[in-house]
């Protein structure tokens, strides 16, 4: 056990005030300046989403309604949602190790739930063990305004040997 770290964790789904949260290693507005700016080609894609709370080990964020994100029957594509979890992720892990681009999903695993109406989503992602080289983590997404998740997500994410903070 010595090589992992405890995070301060909000329960997925739990309500609590950012006060009883970890503060994050980045702040919001620094890892959204850089995030466009490390990832200039994605920049669009960032305005699909939304990080409305950060904090050590966890983040909740949006993604906003797109009718181009929809698939026949009118439902939210499941390609979108596995973006959002594995984005919620990433996001999270940086949360808790700081500036670290070149950490990357090693692991993936999403069930659909039940079918999201054409709107946006919710999705808070926790970090359940964090250590040098892996990250470990589940994500729930709901539809804006529902308690019932519409996907859960789990995946890990491998940490590079060199750090840059």
């Amino acid at each position: 056990m010595a090589n992992t770290t405890k995070t301060d964790v909000k329960p997925i789904g739990g309500r609590h005030a950012a006060s009883q949260m970890a503060t994050p290693t980045l702040t919001r507005k620094e890892l959204l300046q850089r995030l466009r700016r490390e990832f200039p080609e994605a920049s669009h894609a960032m305005g699909e989403y939304e990080i409305e709370e950060l904090w050590r080990g966890g983040c909740r964020l949006r993604h906003r309604y797109d009718k181009r994100a929809l698939r026949p029957g009118g439902t939210v594509s499941g390609a979108t949602m596995m973006a959002l979890g594995d984005f919620a992720m990433y996001v999270a892990v940086l949360s808790a190790i700081g500036w670290v681009p070149l950490a990357v999903t090693a692991n993936l695993t999403i069930n659909f739930l039940r079918k999201p109406a054409a709107g946006d989503l919710i999705a808070e992602a926790r970090l359940l063990k964090l250590g040098k080289q892996l990250a470990v983590g589940e994500v729930a997404i709901r539809a804006d305004g529902s308690d019932e998740m519409v996907a859960h997500v789990t995946s890990t994410y491998s940490i590079p040997a060199i750090t840059v903070k």
